[in-house]
């Protein structure tokens, strides 16, 4: 440690520290633009210049380096003047238009130019001008003459989001950041830059001229979408959503939230929203009040019970519904008689049904430090942005990446070791990684890999696992694979035998929390919708895009005698009987359980639109019209407290079961589909955000085959392709050189191939 003096206080960093981590220790307040903490240090605003002592000229408290009895006055007149100085540089060629900016009232430029700025410019020459950028539907550069080059955006994407989008052009008063030629801003995590830029030159495209700053009220919250659970600042004006921005968790999301979780605000405000219950009578849908819907409901339930018994009964819930919901809703459906609740609606494979409840398996924080990581089926950039951001910072400080999935997309990581082979051969290949490390540590082979030859690949992922430190994680598209208990018993054993950590890298908002509140049958190894049922109640969720079998979901709630739909949203008209408005997360309160296991309660930022209810309450009122047991509640928090009690979550979770290792049959199918869910398909709201179904990422889904099955069919880029599963669509062909010969990549969860089938198995193409 290195002790130096700022301003008359002392204060002990460690070496290699700058002055400004010293200052900042200190709680002393130097001024700049280009420094981040998150950032490399650029040094290039120069507004941080303080005196130290014994230096000839002012410095840079972001660049100098601490040295033992170091002095520094960062409020002396010699600093105070430099700083001035550089301000008054700053503003030569900055328009003056404070009143009309967006960035107007947060902006470092306008609170800094206060304190260090003259009333009056001695440059009387014509300021600079730069032209406008267009770079997609979601970052704003049509105002880049306010730009002072600090290069937060330019070092963010490289350094964080992993690609260089934006960069520096030409020199000195000519210099301008821009996007490649052409090239707009895909990344996932590119809003980020909106809230890096000190002055107004990135902005907020969809919430450009729509609320000054100061209209705004602020409010904490927790993202409805991924499972990392990002702390979120909504910002509320007119009781509607205008602006989400990241709330700083360092355990959690730092200071970062995917572009997923900042601009889906708009599916809030859609004009799809559900204002009122709705009855469908003669084929006609009525408008209604709730006391007379939710009797409805109970009438129907209880007839169906009544003629058809009480498993005839079933319910369905999205995983980004609250702790809360899940909860009441399984004592509905338990109530009632009936096992048959779920919320598992990708899973294809049921055989580890109530031997685990699958997390992480450590804290954030610490997936983070692991130096040797294997992740098994995971579209990881595009599942969990922010949880790949975090592996690209650790690879970048010597850990190790390993990946087995069907798809060499790019993580923008480097990759220690990559196995890219079919679905079904997956089961294979992490046998040869056991089998690698059973013969490097001499130790008893799985029963029935006696005969398994490990690959210098898996001989690769083996040998990093075995220097320690090491985890082993499956991610979603494990998780919905039809051979997911056998992965996951493969898994384990690898997991197991080089003490590495072993965890899920959970698929939505409140995965965890679906299993903490028992929202999953316990006996039923089979998919919800795979014998029909006479009633369903369908919570937040749109079966014909969020099932693993949309065909069969939607089959089965065609020839339900009685289907009530709670969502946010007008949707399943052609099906549905009863259509209930519930909130969504902005409009009630609830509790998310990340994938690490930490609860994170919140409340609504915003009254509930129309007639909108929080489900939690329709549940309770529902119960209570069933006559049922335990609906007495009067807050979200009581049903919080009756799920969660006292004490450790992650006590409560596990991800080891009792399986033994063995190895898959592979059906030697000609072509095998493998499905992702495109980053903005994912759930109902971000279906409906207009500014990210305009992005690059939303586009119709393409039918991705390999170089070698594209000469044999005859196509090229571009033309069209019949696929045929359960059903038939026709989709544009996309070559992808990396993919699996026996491999055809088709996204799920859009409306272009809901008619497909299931998200794994044989498929069949041919020339449309």
């Amino acid at each position: 440690m290195v002790e130096i003096e700022i301003d008359g206080k002392k204060v002990e960093v460690q070496e290699g520290s700058m002055v400004m981590d010293a200052a900042n220790k200190l709680g002393t307040y130097i001024p700049h633009f280009c420094y981040h903490k998150k950032l490399s240090i650029a040094a290039n605003c120069r507004m941080c210049l303080v005196e130290v002592e014994k230096a000839p000229k002012p410095l840079p408290a972001c660049a100098t380096p601490v040295t033992p009895g170091m002095i520094v006055r960062s409020s002396s007149d010699k600093a105070v003047k430099a700083q001035k100085g550089v301000m008054e540089f700053l503003l030569i060629n900055h328009p003056l238009d404070c009143p009309i900016c967006d960035q107007g009232g947060e902006c470092q430029l306008q609170d800094l130019a206060v304190g260090y700025g003259e009333t009056t410019s001695r440059y009387q020459e014509e300021k600079r001008v730069v032209f406008h950028k267009e770079v997609g539907p979601l970052i704003s550069m049509e105002e880049m003459s306010r730009c002072i080059h600090c290069t937060r955006c330019v070092r963010f994407g490289q350094e964080i989001a992993g690609v260089m989008e934006l960069g520096m052009l030409n020199r000195g008063e000519h210099s301008e950041i821009t996007s490649f030629v052409g090239k707009t801003v895909d990344s996932e995590l590119s809003g980020n830059m909106i809230d890096l830029c000190p002055v107004g030159a990135l902005t907020s495209k969809p919430f450009r001229y729509s609320a000054r700053t100061w209209e705004l009220s602020r409010r904490k919250s927790v993202s409805a979408h991924d499972s990392l659970g990002s702390n979120l600042i909504v910002q509320v004006k007119n009781n509607k959503v205008m602006r989400v921005v990241p709330l700083e968790n360092e355990a959690i999301n730092e200071c970062w939230i995917s572009d997923k979780d900042r601009f889906s605000y708009e599916g809030l405000n859609s004009a799809d929203r559900l204002t009122k219950p709705m009855l469908k009578q003669g084929g006609q849908w009525q408008e209604t009040d709730w006391q007379t819907a939710l009797e409805y409901v109970a009438h129907g339930l209880r007839n169906v019970r009544h003629e058809h018994g009480a498993d005839a009964i079933a319910a369905v819930a999205a995983q980004n519904s609250t702790l809360e919901e899940f909860s009441l809703l399984q004592r509905v459906v338990r109530g009632l008689g009936s096992d048959n609740v779920d919320f598992r609606l990708r899973q294809s494979d049921f055989s580890l049904n109530g031997k685990i409840k699958p997390w992480l398996g450590m804290s954030i924080a610490d997936f983070a430090q692991l130096k040797n990581v294997f992740v098994i089926g995971s579209f990881l950039r595009k599942d969990h942005p922010l949880l790949a951001a975090r592996l690209r910072q650790a690879v970048k400080l010597g850990a190790k990446l390993s990946v087995l999935n069907a798809s060499d997309d790019d993580l923008l990581i480097k990759l220690a070791n990559k196995a890219i082979v079919a679905p079904s051969a997956w089961t294979q290949f992490l046998a040869e990684v056991a089998v690698a490390i059973a013969d490097k540590k001499e130790i008893a082979k799985p029963t029935g890999f006696e005969t398994v030859q490990a690959s210098a690949k898996a001989i690769g992922v083996a040998a990093s696992l075995l220097a320690g430190c090491a985890g082993v994680f499956l991610g979603n598209t494990a998780a919905q694979h039809p051979d997911a208990a056998k992965i996951h018993a493969i898994a384990q054993w690898i997991a197991q035998n080089t003490e590495a950590g072993f965890g899920y890298l959970t698929e939505a908002a409140n995965t965890v929390g679906a299993y903490l509140a028992n929202a999953l049958p316990e006996n039923n190894a089979q998919a919800v919708f795979a014998q029909a049922k006479k009633a369903y109640i369908v919570l937040h969720a749109e079966p014909e895009l969020d099932c693993a079998q949309s065909l069969q979901a939607k089959a089965a709630l065609e020839q339900a005698d009685m289907v009530v739909v709670m969502s946010a949203f007008q949707q399943a008209q052609d099906y549905a009987d009863v259509l209930l408005p519930v909130s969504p997360f902005t409009e009630t309160s609830g509790t998310f359980v990340n994938c690490e296991g930490r609860a994170q309660s919140f409340h609504g930022v915003v009254k509930p639109l129309g007639d909108t209810r929080p489900a939690w309450k329709v549940l309770r009122v529902l119960g209570n019209l069933l006559g049922l047991e335990n609906f007495d509640f009067e807050t979200a928090e009581a049903v919080r407290d009756a799920v969660l009690g006292q004490g450790d979550l992650t006590a409560r979770l596990n991800n080891f079961a009792d399986l033994q290792p063995m190895l898959a049959n592979v059906n030697g199918a000609a072509l095998e589909r493998v499905a992702d869910v495109a980053i903005y398909s994912s759930d109902a709201i971000v279906r409906r955000a207009e500014s990210l179904q305009n992005t690059a990422d939303a586009a119709v889904p393409q039918a991705w085959i390999s170089a070698i099955q594209a000469a044999k069919l005859g196509v090229q880029h571009g033309d069209q392709l019949k696929l045929t599963q359960a059903g038939s669509v026709t989709l544009s062909v996309a070559i992808d050189a990396t993919l699996p010969e026996n491999v055809v990549r088709v996204a799920a969860g859009h409306a272009a191939t809901q008619n497909l089938g299931a998200m794994f198995g044989a498929i069949d193409v041919e020339r449309a």
